[in-house]
């Protein structure tokens, strides 16, 4: 097996819904990353774009990495592959890029993740039958569950929040802190520098989520959006809407070409459990690859963890006791920086890299939830 780097990461900002960067196509997003980061590191032709994306619905539809690569003006020769472990993408995307690399089937290879939340399409279901006489409803594919398989238990299927209101439930947290740790991430977020990882687009060059006015007071006044009556679950402690792309450089010892990497993956792991507390998902998986990686959570100089909700944040943490809250999300997390759910877990795990190499050393963990029950993780050195 070939030791893997990670040379180099980059991400657009992330824009609200509807916002900055609403006007720009998926593949474009894709295509621009996929470009700066080819760019800045002078790589002519990698041997794969593996990109994350949890929709696919949309313009984004051809197989986004390949568009990608295309638009980026690689060469026509550059192969690349979409997967999709919906909010897991984006790392996904990178631990395949990973696994390709150690086996020897690549030596460099371009990995992230994107997506743009406001321009996921409405879509209409095929008819049962032809000339219907009834009207035909019209579905989202932003977020969350649609044209649900019947045969599917109920318990299953419950919304992202109230899967939240469910780890709130079991662990006590209740909303005063929850909304104590959103204004904590908006906070620590509007005093971080992301020069080393945000290439502008469209003008933008800044995540518009972070709110670096806001207040307990504010947050306290917003209304539980998934529970009416004793909710505890807001707009303000969960992640919002958000379109964005990222993009990581990874390769072999070949590959560095005498450039010193960010850091070196150790190892990944996914685990999975009931869907309904999909927000615990990270718990097993950092635990499995802290195992394979022969370290425990004490060893750790640095994590991301990332934000779905304040409550499965607060609930994770509690399950990881030995994982010390202030190495968490030290610059804030997708609460106030936001959660494009195909780039996030490309976006944390770059974020990592430029950490451990600021510092010079030290083990990171790069883990999130997954939407249906899922947990995925990364381990990186420098």
């Amino acid at each position: 097996m070939k030791a893997v780097y990670i040379v180099d990461a980059v991400r657009t900002p992330f824009g609200r819904y509807g916002g900055a960067l609403s006007g720009i196509r998926p593949d474009d997003l894709a295509a621009h990353v996929v470009r700066a980061i080819a760019e800045r590191n002078d790589v002519e032709a990698p041997d794969e774009v593996v990109l994350g994306n949890a929709n696919g619905a949309g313009e984004e539809n051809r197989n986004v990495a390949r568009m990608a690569a295309l638009l980026a003006g690689l060469p026509v020769t550059t192969p690349g592959v979409s997967v999709n472990r919906l909010c897991g993408s984006g790392m996904e995307a990178v631990i395949q890029a990973y696994r390709a690399i150690a086996l020897g089937d690549a030596s460099t290879v371009i990995a992230g993740g994107v997506e743009s939340m406001t321009r996921a399409p409405w879509v209409l279901p095929k008819l049962d039958k032809a000339f219907p006489a009834g009207g035909q409803e019209l579905v989202s594919t932003t977020l969350g569950w649609r044209l649900v398989n019947p045969e599917m238990p109920a318990e299953h299927t419950v919304p992202l929040g109230e899967g939240a209101e469910l780890i709130a439930d079991r662990h006590g947290v209740g909303r005063a802190e929850q909304d104590a740790y959103a204004l904590a991430s908006h906070q620590k977020a509007a005093k971080a520098s992301f020069e080393r990882e945000i290439v502008p687009i469209g003008g933008v060059s800044r995540d518009e989520g972070i709110r670096a006015d806001s207040s307990l007071e504010a947050l306290a006044r917003l209304k539980p959006v998934f529970r009416k009556s004793g909710g505890t679950v807001t707009a303000g402690n969960s992640s919002p809407l958000n379109d964005g792309a990222a993009a990581l450089l990874l390769t072999d010892e070949a590959g560095l070409r005498g450039r010193e990497p960010l850091a070196r993956i150790v190892t990944s792991a996914v685990s999975a459990l009931e869907p309904r507390y999909f927000g615990l998902g990270p718990v097993e998986a950092a635990a499995r690859a802290l195992a394979k990686a022969g370290k425990d959570a004490g060893d750790l100089a640095t994590a991301e963890l990332n934000e779905a909700f304040a409550a499965q944040v607060l609930g994770c943490l509690a399950e990881l006791p030995g994982l010390d809250p202030a190495i968490v999300n030290p610059d804030g997390g997708a609460i106030a920086l936001g959660h494009p759910l195909g780039a996030s877990g490309a976006r944390i795990t770059g974020t990592v890299a430029h950490r451990l190499a600021a510092a010079g050393s030290g083990t990171g963990l790069a883990c999130l939830c997954i939407g249906v029950g899922q947990g995925l993780a990364v381990v990186l050195e420098r």
